[in-house]
């Protein structure tokens, strides 16, 4: 992590590389986990869901909840994911999609293959358990560090 002073004489960050091998925060859940990396002032997430997983069974229980209340903005890199809108509405997703999904939803995991996305909005309320800005597990426990200050550009 670098950082520059800009013209108000206030300190800025000008560059953040992030490894994905290291999250800065993981929750995880039975079939399940989303981690939770922030990259300058964004909050991106990954979700990998195992064969078997769905929301209203391996989230929503400890939510207290029987739908995801997140909206998500994402992409899938992998696996395909059957959605169900609290409306009725129902469809999947495949890798390559980019996609918006609003709140009052349940999904799961369709076929043998692991689902894997990474979710552009949102990253920080998704799958919070406790409702306050404590992480569920903090990486840093794991010897991560907030940014890799390597040869990126």
């Amino acid at each position: 992590m670098t950082s520059m002073i800009d013209h108000a004489g206030v300190e800025r960050l000008n560059r953040v590389v992030k490894k994905m091998d290291r999250p800065d925060e993981v929750r995880t859940f039975e079939k399940g986990k989303f981690e939770v990396f922030h990259v300058g002032e964004m909050t991106i997430g990954r979700a990998t869901y195992e064969p078997g997983w769905k929301w209203s069974e391996h989230v929503g229980p400890s939510l207290g909840k029987t739908t995801c209340d997140v909206s998500h903005v994402a992409m899938v890199v992998t696996g395909r994911l059957h959605v169900v809108m609290d409306s009725g509405e129902q469809f999947e997703l495949e890798p390559g999609d980019l996609f918006y999904v609003g709140p009052g939803h349940d999904s799961w995991v369709v076929g043998d293959s692991s689902f894997v996305s990474l979710h552009f909005t949102n990253a920080g309320d998704y799958a919070r358990r406790d409702g306050s800005d404590a992480p569920q597990e903090d990486a840093s426990d794991r010897g991560s560090t907030p940014a890799d200050d390597g040869d990126a550009s």
